[in-house]
């Protein structure tokens, strides 16, 4: 493809993007294709010889479109919402345009520095402390694919910096040499001796990134209780209890993950206990899962409910993903760090091929060492473009329109005897399941499996499910009612509300019809 046949598919491809998003509301929020129906069309045998491009695009509408789940789709409520906008669209064009793989300042100057400022705005809109600011010369920000991906790279730093506090500890206790900076300077005694003694805490209700990256390093994680009186929301006492039974067994504490906003119920920790059990063991190091709720904190008004001042205060590190609820297509997750050195003395590895006079002045930021990979793509462009296009009142005003819509949905739920809810209402998650008089735990669960099967299998709604766990209510089935698409409005909630209306009551009526 020359330029002026790239300029040509160019127009078309946006063409068919903009014919795409016009006839959203036309469309079934799911797809209704089988598992493998894809590969039965394509073949299995690469091309030898290139196609024309109008062929090749002509098949991605044809075959795989059908098997897209549209996530901008004004009724999309399940998991959390992956909003795209056309700044965002725009600026991966962009950013694919000068393809580079950005690991140091050097490769290419302005995707470090573009990163920079952007990563700066977001400290500034999201209320974090300053100390966070890569400006301030101590903490700092990246963009990276995942919150999964970064909660394993702060689990790496933790995992280093606790190995690194046993050093000395082996040092004053042995006289043997003590360990300066970085992977290499931990005594290997200390390593093998050592590792296998850390645990990683989160609780029931953490999201499965602490189970993965415990997995990933090899180590135990400790899914602590919570209490549904509690919303779900893990406590300091608990943390404290566990970790005082672990050391007893010479386990060592690492890593504990708070998490503001949790996947299930919307949950929000108590972030001040827990920090303040964090802060009596030097190994220990609290990171912050926000990947969805952490947008939030763009709005003053929810900054109490999300326990902000105490994620500045007690937070190692902090996540949130901008490519949920922030307006920019996946991925562009956003990780601060109080401590840039956690990052640095974990991950730094520079052969000599690596080495830049500026670097070894010490007068740029080089991102490699901050992360897992070595190469990274240009994602501040994409985050530079939407902040540009809707300004921090644009992006506030997209936040609150899916809260309001949650909070009038959760009115409307709460007056209606059908159904419950189980857990407090939190920004644009509502977690309901239906009732039946004189049911006991397990038919109320069995009742919730079959009517969230039946809204499964239909393809104008899309919820999920999840099952709450917690000492005092024991586990809960229950369905998820996740707002937050662009173009989502009160009638695309209140036409949805009343399909699981419709088919809640069917399935009564069937039950009280086998029952006489």
């Amino acid at each position: 493809m020359d330029v002026e046949q790239f300029r040509k598919a160019g127009y078309a491809a946006i063409d068919q993007i903009c014919d795409y998003y016009t006839s959203l509301e036309q469309r079934d929020v799911k797809s209704a294709v089988k598992p493998g129906y894809l590969l039965e069309q394509l073949s299995t045998t690469p091309p030898t010889k290139g196609e024309a491009f109008p062929a090749i695009a002509a098949d991605f509408q044809k075959l795989v479109m059908p098997g897209i789940t549209h996530w901008q789709h004004p009724k999309f409520f399940a998991y959390f919402p992956s909003v795209v906008t056309f700044e965002s669209i725009l600026g991966d064009m962009y950013s694919s345009s000068v393809s580079n793989p950005g690991f140091n300042w050097s490769c290419s100057p302005a995707c470090t520095e573009l990163e920079q400022l952007v990563m700066e705005w977001m400290v500034t809109i999201l209320g974090l402390d300053d100390v966070f600011r890569t400006s301030s010369g101590k903490g700092g920000g990246i963009i990276g694919t995942s919150a999964s991906d970064m909660c394993l790279t702060a689990a790496i730093a933790a995992r280093e910096r606790a190995l690194r506090v046993l050093a000395r500890e082996h040092h004053n206790a042995n006289g043997t040499a003590t360990p300066t900076e970085g992977p290499t300077d931990i005594p290997f005694s200390v390593r093998s001796e050592s590792t296998n003694k850390l645990v990683i805490y989160g609780s029931t209700q953490t999201h499965s990134i602490g189970v993965k990256t415990a997995l990933l390093l090899g180590l135990p994680f400790r899914a602590l209780p919570v209490k549904a009186e509690d919303g779900y929301a893990l406590r300091g006492d608990v943390l404290q209890a566990a970790i005082e039974e672990d050391i007893k067994k010479g386990f060592v504490p690492f890593f504990v993950i708070g998490t503001v906003g949790t996947t299930s119920s919307g949950a929000v920790d108590y972030i001040a206990e827990i920090g303040e059990v964090v802060r009596q063991y030097p190994t220990a190091f609290l990171h912050i899962d926000a990947a969805w709720a952490g947008m939030a904190w763009a709005l003053p008004e929810q900054r109490e409910m999300l326990r902000l001042a105490e994620v500045n205060k007690y937070g190692d590190s902090v996540c949130t993903n901008a490519h949920k609820w922030g307006l920019v297509g996946f991925d562009c997750s956003l990780f601060f760090v109080r401590d840039r050195r956690d990052l640095t003395e974990a991950l730094d590895v520079t052969p000599t091929y690596l080495r830049t006079k500026e670097a070894d002045a010490g007068t740029v930021i080089d991102y490699r060492n901050w992360q897992l990979a070595l190469g990274r793509r240009f994602r501040s462009v994409k985050l530079w473009f939407v902040m540009r296009g809707y300004g921090v009142e644009g992006l506030q005003a997209h936040l609150r329109n899916g809260i309001d819509l949650c909070s009038d949905l959760a009115s409307v739920v709460s007056k209606d005897s059908k159904f419950e809810i189980v857990a407090p209402p939190r920004l644009g998650l509502l977690c309901f399941r239906l009732k039946k008089e004189g049911a006991n735990a397990a038919e109320l669960d069995g009742l919730n499996v079959e009517l969230n099967s039946r809204l499964a299998a239909r393809p104008d709604v899309h919820l999920t499910q999840t099952i709450l766990k917690s000492e005092d209510a024991g586990e809960i089935f229950c369905i998820r009612f996740a707002i937050g698409a662009l173009r989502t409005t009160k009638q695309d909630v209140d036409e949805v509300w009343a399909e699981v209306v419709k088919d809640s009551d069917t399935l009564l009526l069937e039950g009280d019809r086998l029952k006489n």
